[in-house]
This record gives C-alpha cells, sequence and structure tokens, in this order.
C-alpha cells in the first residue's frame, strides 16, 4: 500500500521531532550569525572577525536556504508529505554550499582547528539521513 495510508513506526516519529528541533537549532545559529551587532564582531579575536566579514552574501544565503528549508523539510515529514524529500534535497543543497565555502574556500579550518569540522560533517551526514528517510517514508508509504 503506498498511498500514504501506512501508518509510520514509532521511530519515525522520534526522529521526525529529533529532525524538526536540530534544524530549528539551525536556524537559531543562522539568526544568531546573520544579525550578530557589529560591536559584538569587534569583541572576537581578530581572525573569527575577519572570518565573518570576509563571509560572501551567498555564503551567508546557503546557509538561510540550508536551514529554513531543513525546518520545512522537518515539519513536512512530521505532516507526513511527500513534498518533505524535495525540500530536504534543496536543504541539503544549501549544506552544501555553505560548506564548500567554508572547508575549500575560506581559512575557517586554520581559525577553529580541526575540530571545527566536526559540526560540518555532522550537518551534512544528517541533511544526507533525512533525505534517505524522507524516500523511505514515500517508498512505504508513510508520506502521502
Amino acid at each position: 500500500m503506498t498511498n500514504g495510508s501506512v501508518k509510520p513506526p514509532t521511530w519515525f516519529w522520534v526522529v521526525s521531532i529529533i529532525a524538526l528541533v536540530w534544524n530549528l537549532m539551525g536556524v537559531g545559529a543562522y539568526l544568531a550569525q546573520a544579525f550578530t551587532p557589529d560591536d559584538l564582531i569587534s569583541q572576537m579575536e581578530q581572525a573569527v572577525q575577519d572570518l565573518v566579514n570576509q563571509t560572501p552574501a551567498w555564503v551567508t544565503a546557503a546557509f538561510a536556504i540550508a536551514v529554513w528549508a531543513g525546518a520545512l523539510g522537518s515539519l513536512l515529514l512530521l505532516m507526513r508529505r511527500k513534498l518533505a524529500h524535495t525540500v530536504l534535497i534543496i536543504s541539503l543543497i544549501g549544506i552544501v554550499v555553505q560548506m564548500f565555502y567554508n572547508v575549500f574556500i575560506s581559512n575557517s579550518i586554520e581559525v577553529y582547528g580541526p575540530g571545527g569540522m566536526v559540526m560540518p560533517i555532522m550537518t551534512l551526514l544528517i541533511g544526507i539521513g533525512l533525505i534517505f528517510l524522507a524516500k523511505k517514508g514515500i517508498t512505504v508509504g508513510w508520506l502521502k
């Protein structure tokens, strides 16, 4: 039965709720970064100030797309909508664009050290995992 009438297992709901919380934390991080007052930035180490001040608008836009689409995609999972899959793919594209800049173009690894790679890797893996979850939901009929 693939018409969306198949009841998802409990773990689906748990994972979807955790995904929504995760993505809402991302929205909070985006808002904090995008609207950090200049006087607060001026109190940071010079290397961090340079990193923040030199971030192009397209990277900030990719961050916004990643977190807002991730939150919407997670909400759509909870609403059991197939559209979650497409929206989560859009989120992953935002993640990849932002992470590409952070890892390969900027000097963020020099500034934050190797530990600064933990969050980007975790974010990428979660984004991929949520796409697979949505695809499975469509395949087995949890999403309509």
